[in-house]
């Protein structure tokens, strides 16, 4: 099997991606996979400072097959690092497994990225591979599909890469011509579109809620695992546009995800369960949603 690369992007916060790699050197397959960090440029002389230390760290990374770090001079920001990141290697690797500094994976993160995206390669509804699972009520599926795309631990190929749309207008007009806006908020349940609308009127950066929103307006499929493998440490109050909470905590799956060929079809009962997530976490949910009206996941 021909590993896929890693794909980390950071910012400024050392404590943060020292532990997300630690977390990612102790996954199997970490020795044989390549790992390209992308460090974004300075939006001022406090983060100069600060990403000058966080520099120096990653130049001692080791216990990956090959570590590559792109310093960024300039500061592009999130979503245009990761846009740009993503489709260079995408078209270099064909497939490529993507991070973010703030993400502590489980041991087998890497093996279920690259097992799944090996097993539904040639299946064409398959957008991605998500390795994030909110802390739902009840027990979900070993694995299962949902329509769309999501940003906490992802992989793909480039022939669903290819799909992605930058233009935030056609996404929302799309999903008005096709009537998709109820289904596409899990049922009101939370305000994607209201999202991708800030986005198109230049409030927000987001790729995420674009990427989301390219996946589900072509009808896209992403497999999710039972359990989450992925942990978001960012929700801490240290990102520049989120507030300190833990009901998005989850405790990460220890144990090989099992993985077969299911129907390609999105379950009722994940999708069930992630609308009564956003809405019985609905009041607390808007740390979250700033950050993403922001740019920043």
């Amino acid at each position: 099997m021909i590993l896929a690369p890693v794909l980390l992007f950071c910012y400024n916060r050392l404590w943060h991606i020292n532990r997300t790699i630690s977390a990612l050197r102790n996954n199997v397959y970490a020795d044989k996979t390549e790992l390209f960090i992308f460090s974004d440029g300075p939006r001022n002389s406090d983060d100069a400072r600060k990403i000058l230390h966080l520099r120096e760290y990653l130049k001692k990374v080791d216990g990956f097959k090959k570590v590559t770090i792109i310093e960024r001079e300039m500061n592009g920001g999130i979503s245009n690092s990761i846009i740009n990141g993503v489709t260079e290697l995408i078209n270099q690797y064909g497939k490529v497994i993507v991070l973010e500094d703030d993400m502590i994976t489980s041991h087998y993160f890497i093996k279920y990225m690259n097992d799944a995206l090996v097993l539904y390669e040639t299946e064409n509804r398959v957008i991605s591979i998500h390795g994030y699972v909110y802390p739902v009520k009840g027990k979900l599926p070993e694995t299962f599909f949902l329509r769309g795309a999501d940003c906490w631990g992802w992989a793909t190929w480039k022939r669903g890469w290819d799909l992605f749309e930058k233009d935030g207008g056609e996404l929302l007009n799309g999903m008005k011509e096709q009537k998709l806006i109820n289904a596409f908020n899990f049922n009101g349940s939370f305000r994607y579109s209201r999202m991708l609308e800030r986005q198109i009127k230049g409030k927000n950066d987001s790729w995420a809620i674009r990427w989301y929103a390219s996946a589900f307006l072509k009808d896209k499929l992403t497999l999710y695992p039972g359990v989450s493998l992925v942990h978001n440490i960012g929700l801490d109050d240290s990102g520049t546009h989120c507030f300190k909470r833990d009901d998005y905590d989850v405790d990460v799956k220890d144990e090989p995800v099992r993985l077969e060929i299911i129907p390609i079809v999105e379950s009722k009962v994940a999708r069930d369960s992630f609308e009564d997530f956003f809405r019985h976490g609905r009041k607390f949910a808007w740390g979250v949603i700033w950050k993403v009206l922001k740019g920043k996941v």
